[in-house]
């Protein structure tokens, strides 16, 4: 099963839907920043996550951007300046 990276980053105005996108996120990848997470997932993971999301955000009012970084094989490489991150490994990432 082929995994793919993406970088998910999200702007929700409501703090309860925030806790509730929050909550979904850490289910699905590991957090790099306050609103930016790193995934690595197959299709049918990616599927699950864009329906939970899509459960709770408002569409009209919140924001949710995915990058695709690429297969995890051969994914852009992600570099930080200060304080180092650990990403996740190229195993499922989901809990």
């Amino acid at each position: 099963m082929s995994r793919r990276r993406y970088l998910i980053a999200y702007d929700i105005s409501d703090p309860k839907r925030l806790r509730r996108v929050i909550k979904v996120m850490e289910a699905y990848g590991q957090r790099l920043q306050y609103s930016v997470f790193l995934c690595d997932l197959s299709g049918m993971e990616f599927t699950r996550w864009n329906r939970d999301v899509l459960e709770v955000v408002h569409l009209g009012e919140d924001s949710v951007v995915t990058i695709d970084l690429g297969s995890v094989e051969a994914a852009a490489e992600v570099r930080t300046l200060g304080r180092p991150r650990t990403l996740p490994s190229t195993g499922p990432t989901i809990v």
